[in-house]
């Protein structure tokens, strides 16, 4: 198996290589560092396209696109295209937030998946998102699959030690200025396909010798952290 995803090293890739460019350039004095520090919401561009890129759920699209959005909005508006202050418009990410807990029920995909994942769950795959907010919870399935957990400037917490993989499942984690833990019983085997910048990625589970279930790994913690264990 790769050891992660192309198109996030790519995504990545490209934009460790363009920070290198700009420092160096600015060590040598052929530009002001300083110019481009207004293009810092870039960073909420590349974190929605690789959720985008990634996700398989209606609430990654969702996540994903409006951070794209944010960053194109911000960028604009440093550019002095637009006027978009943030300071005005943060209240919808409350009114958001609001709207999912009073209609999480019927925000949910075709494979019945909600937006926010409930506390205890039996359901196959998983679709956690916790922004500016703390999640918890219990997954019991028999036949769990995988599924979704975003974490923005907030935290998850999935314990996974209940549930049973048949063959092998994928979780996609997003965590962005978050973080997200991950209990999961001693028969399976992580394969960490995930990528960190600024932040980390740490499985410390210990799976017996004989363990032949496989959990993988899968999205970017970008000044987050992801941990894993039993």
């Amino acid at each position: 198996m790769k050891s992660s995803n192309p198109q996030q090293r790519l995504i990545i890739g490209a934009f460790i290589l363009l920070i290198g460019v700009l420092a160096l350039a600015d060590n040598l004095h052929f530009f002001n560092a300083q110019d481009i520090i207004r293009f810092w919401p870039t960073v909420f561009i590349v974190v929605g396209a690789l959720k985008l890129s990634n996700t398989r759920t209606r609430s990654g699209t969702f996540v994903g696109g409006g951070l794209v959005l944010l960053g194109i909005s911000m960028t604009l508006n440093y550019m002095g295209i637009i006027s978009f202050h943030l300071r005005d418009w943060w209240p919808l990410i409350i009114i958001m937030a609001g709207l999912a807990m009073i209609f999480k029920d019927k925000l949910r995909d075709a494979d019945g998946n909600g937006l926010c994942a409930q506390e205890n769950s039996n359901e196959s795959n998983i679709d956690v998102v916790a922004v500016m907010s703390g999640h918890q919870g219990n997954v019991a399935s028999q036949d769990f699959r995988g599924g979704s957990v975003t974490a923005i400037m907030g935290g998850a917490e999935i314990d996974l030690r209940n549930a049973v993989i048949q063959t092998e499942a994928v979780i996609d984690i997003t965590a962005f200025w978050g973080g997200v833990s991950l209990k999961i019983p001693k028969d399976w085997r992580v394969v960490n396909n995930g990528i960190a910048f600024l932040g980390g990625i740490d499985d410390s589970s210990e799976p017996t010798i004989d363990a032949n279930k496989r959990l993988i790994i899968t999205g970017t913690a970008v000044m987050g952290g992801v941990e894993i264990k039993n």
